[in-house]
């Protein structure tokens, strides 16, 4: 018999039992289950509600099966469900009945709530040590290229040449937006559902407050009903994930274009890139464009919740049990993401001498000529013209603006002179550019003293 099946008189078939268990993917939360079980007996101890014999029965049952849980040798069955059902079951064959008094005063309603929290509680904190480290390999590759160039694009085509610093600390600083998001959720995952019962509390004399103090939580959930079917902190997650995921894929894909031979800006390390089983040249940021595959996953587990909660009457329901695979697979995917990618930043070659090429081989420094001319009292939008009819008479001529003739610029605007030159050499175009947050070499020293400063902060 179920542990519930009092009122049934018949039994399901196996595979029907198996369309409805969820133990082959919450068991994942077998520990957390335990802490919560273990931090509710102890409740209800204090409260009067067990005898202090039973409680340390229960207690050092459960303790077995945590240490069994620990060394992997608990087999799971179908036939109790979920999680909670196996570890009651476990419990109830390591003391014998008074096992059962384990479930006094809950619900697995309130009881697979805890364990998420908890679980999300300490995924979190796993997934905010790898965003740093992700931001201290950009970080450390910054460093040490404050003055290389590399074209700056927009819409893909180039626009102003920048700092490559500057340009990998565009992503230290989306990371530091997503580091905060995340710690910020753990106010809404660090509260106790526990002790809600199925939906509307119970008649036992129980103190949840204790139970959360135990659990280390921050407080409770002042509604029942809100208690068991609340999964904002689920979606939060997700949500916080997808973006993270999102900036992996951005540059995910300047990495990808960097390494390709049209760019040859950088080389990734062997060990994150694959070679063709037929092409021997090859050499496939593979690495790459996986996180970069990913991230639609991620984003799926996302839609996906809220696709199951935005039907949903109060309180519990079956269908809450597709909440956990996306979850769970989130919490991989992002942890293995990060991972990765700070491998892949750590070790990547950067070819500066390439970089630098670059932005010699283009119109970019054609803003800086335009700003020249405003400087000296021409209105911008004129100035603009006369550059753009400048760099029009470069593209007739197959030159760039640093190889036309002096005497051309002479003929666009009196305003020229002869230092016109050295105003467009691309690093002098990048180090002027010294406003906040600009890219100016200065700047970008300043920018990397504040991002260090932000990394010895993070202290989980």
């Amino acid at each position: 018999m179920k542990l519930w099946g009092g009122r049934f008189t018949k039994s399901a078939e196996e595979w029907v039992d198996a369309f409805g268990a969820s133990i082959h993917f919450d068991k994942n939360l077998v520990e957390e289950d335990i802490q919560g079980s273990l931090a509710h007996v102890k409740m209800l101890g204090k409260c009067g509600i067990l005898q202090e014999e039973e409680v340390e029965k229960i207690t050092n049952g459960l303790n077995v099966i945590l240490k069994k849980a620990q060394n992997d040798e608990l087999e799971f069955s179908v036939h109790n469900e979920d999680i909670h059902l196996n570890v009651e079951k476990f419990l109830i064959d390591e003391i014998g009945p008074v096992g059962g008094k384990l479930h006094t005063g809950r619900s697995r309603n309130d009881q697979v709530a805890t364990d998420m929290h908890l679980y999300l509680r300490n995924q979190i904190k796993e997934i905010l040590d790898g965003v740093k480290g992700l931001q201290q390999a950009l970080l450390t590759q910054a460093n040490q290229h404050v003055e290389t160039l590399i074209p700056g694009y927009t819409h893909l085509q180039r626009a102003q040449p920048v700092s490559f610093a500057h340009h990998l600390m565009a992503y230290f600083w989306m990371l530091e937006r997503d580091y905060g998001r995340y710690e910020d959720s753990l106010k809404r995952v660090n509260i106790s559902p526990l002790g809600a019962g199925a939906l509307a509390g119970t008649t036992f004399p129980i103190d949840r407050h204790y139970s959360a103090e135990l659990l280390g939580f921050d407080g409770i959930y002042e509604n029942s009903l809100d208690a068991v079917s609340d999964r904002d902190f689920i979606i939060e997650f997700l949500s916080a994930s997808s973006m993270l995921m999102m900036h992996l894929s951005r540059l995910c894909e300047e990495i990808i274009l960097w390494s390709s031979q049209e760019f040859n800006f950088v080389e990734m390390d062997d060990t994150f890139a694959t070679g063709s089983s037929i092409m021997p040249q090859k050499k496939n940021p593979d690495m790459a464009e996986l996180i970069r595959g990913k991230t639609g996953r991620v984003y799926g587990s996302l839609f996906s919740l809220l696709t199951i909660l935005k039907g949903l009457p109060l309180a519990y329901n079956k269908d809450m049990q597709e909440d956990k695979e996306g979850m769970f697979d989130t919490v991989e995917t992002v942890k293995g993401s990060l991972k990765i990618f700070a491998g892949m930043i750590e070790t990547m070659t950067v070819k500066t001498e390439n970089m630098e090429k670059a932005t010699n081989s283009d119109f970019s420094n054609a803003t800086e000529l335009a700003d020249y001319l405003a400087s000296k009292g021409m209105p911008f939008r004129e100035a603009h013209e006369v550059v753009g009819k400048l760099v029009l008479h470069c593209i007739q001529k197959g030159i760039f603006l640093l190889d036309l003739p002096f005497a051309d610029y002479k003929e666009a605007s009196e305003l020229f002179e002869e230092n016109i030159y050295d105003v467009l050499q691309p690093k002098t175009v990048v180090a002027r550019r010294n406003s906040a947050g600009g890219t100016g070499f200065e700047q970008v020293k300043k920018a990397l003293e504040i991002a260090e400063q932000k990394i010895n902060e993070k202290k989980l």
